[in-house]
């Protein structure tokens, strides 16, 4: 054989053997799993099948059968701002002084862009992000999601109520509502039809996200502006509210879900997907939460703040499986941050657990949530819940047991004063610590509407039209 034949199989024996070797490494490498969080506005905990028998939902009921039900799952607030804030950033709203009311059109406040959210964690290690629906964190380019770690952003940034519609009774007046993609206006909603292909328009960008980067490693937030007030929804080729629009929006939601599941298995990234479903807090208007008491805003009650929340990942999440545990919004950036190798802040508090275990139904897991804060007016202790009610000067307490009293009807205080007094003192310390340690949410000074003269911007409903014939 002569030399320089022996000396060509020697290199391509050494490059086989180097391909050979990068092959098994990059097998043994773990998949870094896409991010999906689907995000509803204001349904009620009994709106959809896997938790309830009110409307028909067979998608979810689908991702209930093939993914984790989580029966114990709360939110840090009973309004918009506030439960955002914490899903976003890991942390309770009021630590970082988007607590309270929520914020308006032209406000001067906003989600701190010092704050770092879970986008900016999955930016940083790699993934691209983006976020489609309702933001609701500051209006003020300062604060919207292209300044909080989103590469991508469509959608509405406040609430879709705060607009003005011909012959509504609310006296306060708003500017041009405007629907965005990424900073920039590219329509607006004056009308019922708008309003109508609003959640349509916001499924669609996040589906054409997923399509674009599926190649990549991304996450997607979807903060749908449905079951939130204005009901209307296109039934039949026609413009329907109240009751017909909100049992739609219900189907709405659920098809969104459907959507996002197909898609990511035609695209054969199913199973390295995880998909989050869960709602922002209590059901408001036309909502259904049997057997839980309340709903938006008022009381801390469970009907307040524990949600309807679902979780699917083929192959690592066990399917039809239903979880007591406890676990919070606060807990999913510090759990994402563990299932994708992205770095949780370390020079600032944040609030939320990793409840990987738990969504992985790892045998034997335990809630890190002995104790469960329902902001400044409610503390759980396992079975035990306290709420302090406030109401025209004065303070009453209720005490319940959650194991034999779900629908908190039989209030306990009176039977248990020992319990009340050490539950309130742990409650007191907690809001103290809070408030102690706290950090301020962004202002601007001489903040504008983003929209202030609609004058040649395209509705929403002309817009679809033109963009999807």
């Amino acid at each position: 054989m002569k030399p320089h034949t022996k000396l060509c199989r020697s290199v391509v024996a050494l490059a086989t053997g180097l391909a050979l070797c990068a092959c098994m490494a990059s097998a043994a490498e773990p998949q870094r799993p896409n991010i999906v969080i689907i995000f509803t506005d204001d349904m009620g905990y009994a709106d959809i099948g896997p938790f309830g028998n009110k409307y028909k939902t067979p998608h979810l009921d689908r991702m209930a059968a093939e993914g984790l039900k989580l029966a114990d799952f709360y939110v840090s607030s009973v309004c918009c701002t506030p439960s955002r804030s914490a899903l976003m950033t890991g942390c309770y709203a009021e630590r970082i002084g988007m607590g309270g009311q929520v914020v308006f059109p032209a406000d001067q406040r906003g989600l701190n862009p010092s704050e770092i959210t879970i986008a900016k964690i999955l930016k940083k290690a790699g993934y691209v992000t983006g976020c489609f629906g309702k933001w609701h964190l500051g209006d003020q380019p300062e604060f919207l999601p292209t300044n909080q770690g989103f590469d991508e952003y469509e959608g509405v940034p406040y609430s879709h109520d705060m607009w003005e519609e011909a012959g509504r009774r609310e006296p306060k007046k708003y500017p041009p509502l405007p629907y965005l993609k990424q900073n920039k206006v590219i329509a607006y909603i004056p009308d019922r039809a708008s309003q109508a292909v609003l959640p349509l328009a916001t499924t669609d960008a996040a589906l054409d996200f997923i399509k674009c980067h599926a190649k990549e490693s991304f996450f997607a937030y979807v903060p749908l502006t449905t079951v939130h007030v204005p009901h209307f929804a296109i039934v039949d080729g026609k413009i329907v509210d109240r009751e017909a629009a909100f049992t739609a929006q219900i189907t709405e939601i659920d098809e969104c879900v459907g959507r996002v599941l197909q898609l990511l298995k035609d695209l054969g990234i199913d199973d390295n997907t995880l998909v989050f479903f869960t709602n922002d807090n209590g059901g408001g208007a036309l909502t259904y939460s049997f057997p839980l008491r309340g709903g938006k805003f008022g009381p801390k009650y469970e009907g307040n703040m524990r949600m309807a929340t679902l979780a699917r990942w083929p192959g690592k999440i066990p399917a039809g499986k239903v979880t007591t545990e406890i676990g919070t919004t606060a807990d999913l950036l510090p759990t994402v941050a563990a299932l994708t190798g992205a770095e949780v802040p370390k020079d600032r508090i944040i609030d939320g657990k990793d409840i990987t275990d738990l969504l992985l139904c790892k045998e034997g897991y335990k809630s890190h949530h002995d104790i469960l804060y329902y902001g400044a007016e409610g503390i759980r202790q396992g079975k035990w819940k306290l709420v302090r009610i406030r109401e025209k000067g004065q303070v009453t307490l209720e005490l319940y047991d959650l194991d034999n009293d779900i629908s908190e009807k039989t209030n306990l205080a009176a039977q248990e004063p020992a319990r009340v007094k050490a539950m309130m003192a742990v409650l007191d310390e907690h809001v103290v610590e809070v408030k102690k340690n706290s950090r301020p949410a962004g202002f601007v000074q001489n903040p504008k509407p983003i929209l202030p003269n609609p004058t040649g911007i395209p509705t929403l409903a002309e817009y679809r039209k033109q963009s999807k014939p």
